[in-house]
């Protein structure tokens, strides 16, 4: 039995639900828990603090340790100041595409694994067969950050997870990590004509940005021998650095947006302990000489840790049996995978679409693509049948 016309019926109605991340999912939500519990799944919805953004997380099969996790978030970006063919919420088809936000990124394999779990039994599965659905992937993996600690209390297993992210149904068994902060600093603003009689907040950002250079340049030097990824070592980027408002004033305020994509966790520790050191023995002391209120804060926009190549990953070798593909490959891009491989999943990225398209107006996936990832699915449901 075919499911690509089952498949495209589910995008059409996802795509219909504007879940860019600022916005509540509620509703997507509502619609996937009510397709999941009418064929025989067992649904858990998780909000948030706000009570308007939740996770889903859905079980068929036995209630037992192992199976296997479906994963993909519900959230999409934005269209604003896009220039879009079609209305990027309504689904639309062009030489055997399928066109909207959210097709490739990621809502064209969450639309395959609803059609898949329309045509499982339950009671014929020996193990069993998860589904995660998130909020908030988009801004900081949010939602799977908040899922994760719940399901272990709750005893949830799974030996495996398939996140379905657009890799053109390439196997990808790593990615870096993604961490996102902002430094802020609070000094004393006075008069451009003395300097010394204030604490200048630029100057200490300045400070701050050349140490975290410093710091880049020595991750060079620990970038692992046999690291696959572009570049090989953990990289650091600054994104911004404000503050002051005239010539002649000494700043009293300043920040500095920055971002480190680790390529192992303990890069991402070095740096950290690195910075807190030179804050608390170098730059508050100096600030504070002259203004004891003086301070500099750290907001963790966000930290995702990366999913890290092992020498063992039954995912990897499941999806190879299924699909004939023996080789496995990196990609620069961050998902929510390294969450679950951090409580013990075998975990591989896999879905339909290119990264390409992804977040890009007249975002698409192509038919074909997704008739490949309804012949994985249904390789893996015979494999928790089996």
């Amino acid at each position: 039995m075919t499911l690509l016309p089952r498949t495209e019926e589910i995008l059409g109605d996802l795509i219909a639900f504007p879940t860019v991340s600022r916005d509540p999912n509620l509703a997507m939500i509502s619609h996937m828990a009510g397709l999941l519990e009418s064929h025989g799944a067992r649904v858990e919805v998780f909000h948030d603090d706000t009570g308007h953004k939740a996770n889903l997380f859905a079980t068929m099969g036995p209630e037992t340790r192992g199976g296997i996790v479906l994963s993909g978030h519900s959230d999409v970006v934005p269209v604003e100041d896009q220039d879009w063919s079609s209305d990027p919420f309504a689904l639309a088809e062009r030489d055997n595409a399928l066109f909207g936000r959210g097709t490739c990124d990621m809502k064209g394999f969450i639309a395959a694994s609803l059609a898949l779990a329309e045509t499982v039994d339950p009671k014929s599965l020996r193990k069993p067969l998860h589904f995660c659905f998130t909020h908030d992937e988009e801004t900081g993996c949010l939602g799977a950050q908040a899922l994760v600690p719940e399901l272990q209390k709750r005893g949830y297993a799974p030996a495996m997870a398939i996140v379905g992210e657009p890799t053109e149904m390439r196997v990808i068994e790593g990615h870096k990590g993604c961490c996102e902060y902002t430094a802020r600093f609070t000094g004393l603003e006075g008069h451009g004509s003395n300097p010394d009689a204030g604490v200048n907040a630029v100057t200490y950002a300045v400070r701050y940005v050349t140490r975290l250079m410093e710091l880049a340049e020595a991750l060079r030097h620990r970038a692992p021998p046999d690291s696959r990824f572009d570049p090989p070592w953990t990289s650091i980027n600054i994104g911004r650095l404000a503050g002051g408002v005239a010539h002649n004033v000494i700043p009293g305020r300043a920040e500095v947006d920055w971002e480190m994509r680790p390529v192992q966790n303990a890069d991402a520790d070095f740096v950290k302990a690195e910075l807190a050191r030179y804050i608390d023995t170098e730059l508050l002391p100096a600030m504070r000489h002259v203004y004891p209120a003086a301070d500099i804060s750290t907001e963790v926009i966000g930290e995702v840790v990366g999913l890290e190549p092992m020498p063992k990953n039954r995912a990897k070798e499941l999806i190879a049996g299924l699909t004939g593909r023996n080789s496995a490959d990196v990609v620069p891009f961050g998902t929510e995978a390294g969450l679950f491989q951090q409580i013990g999943m075998s975990v591989v990225v896999c879905g339909p679409g290119s990264i390409a398209q992804a977040h890009k107006p007249d975002e698409f996936v192509t038919r074909d693509q997704l008739a490949q990832c309804l012949g994985l699915l249904q390789g893996i449901a015979r494999s928790v049948a089996a």
